[in-house]
């Protein structure tokens, strides 16, 4: 595997799962696999967006990569409710 694929690998399978927790966080409201990839990804730049203007810092690595991913895809999955309610 060549080592420029590594990284894009890891951050798709850190929106996959911080999609995932999202969607079980707000309780069901997931959007299938595929969904939950999107969602956990455009979260990651909400989460790191959201975290960085509070001046939160989580910590380093892969875990601290979900919280945050989780948290910002949390947010976006609030947000798509409310759109849908309206």
């Amino acid at each position: 595997m060549p080592a420029e694929l590594v990284p894009i690998l890891v951050f798709l399978l850190v929106g996959l799962v911080a999609g995932w927790l999202a969607g079980l966080i707000m309780k069901g409201r997931g959007f299938g696999l595929l969904g939950n990839l999107i969602v956990g990804v455009v979260g990651a730049f909400i989460g790191s967006y959201l975290l960085g203007s509070f001046g939160v810092t989580i910590g380093g690595g892969i875990v601290s990569d979900i919280i945050g991913a989780t948290i910002g895809a949390v947010v976006l999955l609030f947000i798509i409710s409310l759109i849908k309610r309206g």
